[in-house]
């Protein structure tokens, strides 16, 4: 009996290429940069799964091109990259790999945002050039973190893991979401449930955890950003369009805030040209989930995902899992 054939847009770490490999024939994209989009529907024709980045679009003409699918398995927790709906029509489970990066997602975050308060790649770049002269008073002073105020937008499971963290700084915690969270969680992770103009209001660090949606696209606006203080810093390990760079920058020119520390962008690779000049912002390439560890669990996160549904079962992590009664 043949095994089920599945592709996958990018090499895997060894945990998942075994797991995946000793179930099903797995073909791999090996190339230096993402598939070509024809390529890409060249190779899901007659396969049964589809393993794949943020990076690739899954729309209906996609899934079109692959009858044979069963399952479309996103190596991420977002998924906005993906037609879920089309999917659902088409009878094609699709699946994420949520939880098992919100530490390390949270880790990155607090990276950001312990480098732009203090200017940790200014000072790097300082060293670097020669031109340090020595120790002074003032310079390259930064913003204390201990005893401040953050601000968490989007209270799911990685905005409370940045909240956590916050109780070893001694940080006042504030936080907004669409849904309020238990009573219980707000105690143990010392957080206020504040609405959003209140925390943009009195935020000195805004660190940004919501999904991308009509309501959260452009979140951050020239609006939102004139009710921080110019002192106040932008923390973004979400998703790149909830930011208007273009604001962003406006604001930072006029310097109504004081940095930003982004790891994600409204148009990747692409990244705002008046970003890119500025010292008082710190550029990530999209690596908040980036460790070994993490990125391997995601990855056999996702074959686990392709496994089940090509068994005939509901993958664990399935986004469209009304499907397993179809």
């Amino acid at each position: 009996m043949s095994k089920p054939k599945v592709y996958a847009t990018h090499q895997m770490f060894e945990p998942a290429r075994k797991l995946i490999e000793s179930r099903c024939e797995v073909e791999y994209w090996r190339g230096p940069n993402r598939p070509p989009r024809a390529t890409l529907f060249e190779k899901v024709a007659g396969k049964d799964a589809l393993i794949c980045l943020l990076t690739e679009k899954i729309n209906d003409e996609l899934l079109a091109a692959g009858p044979k699918l069963r399952i479309v398995a996103n190596i991420a927790v977002g998924f906005d990259n993906i037609d879920v709906p089309a999917c659902t029509r088409r009878k094609v489970f699709a699946s994420n790999t949520p939880g098992v990066l919100d530490e390390t997602t949270a880790d990155f975050a607090w990276t950001l945002l312990m480098a732009v308060a203090r200017r940790l790649l200014e000072g790097d770049r300082l060293m670097r050039s020669g031109k340090w002269t020595g120790w002074d008073l003032d310079q390259m002073c930064g913003a204390d973190v201990w005893g401040k105020t953050l601000g968490v937008v989007g209270f799911g499971r990685i905005g409370r893991a940045v909240a956590r963290r916050a109780g070893g700084f001694n940080m006042r915690v504030i936080y907004s979401d669409a849904i309020r969270a238990p009573l219980e969680a707000e105690r143990e992770l010392r957080a206020e449930y504040v609405p959003m103009d209140r925390l943009f209001a009195e935020a000195d660090f805004i660190s940004l955890h919501v999904p991308l949606l009509p309501e959260t696209q452009g979140l951050i606006s020239t609006a939102r950003l004139a009710q921080m203080k110019p002192t106040a810093f932008v923390i973004n390990t979400s998703r790149g369009p909830v930011v208007d760079e273009a604001a962003l920058v406006a604001a930072l020119e006029a310097k109504k805030i004081a940095g930003a520390a982004l790891d994600v962008y409204q148009k990747e690779p692409q990244v705002h040209p008046g970003l890119v000049k500025r010292q008082d912002v710190i550029l990530s390439p999209h690596i908040s989930s980036a460790s070994v560890e993490t990125r391997t669990k995601m990855a056999v996160m996702a074959c686990e995902n392709v496994i089940a549904a090509l068994d005939g079962r509901k993958p664990p992590n399935a986004l469209n899992s009304e499907l397993a009664g179809a």
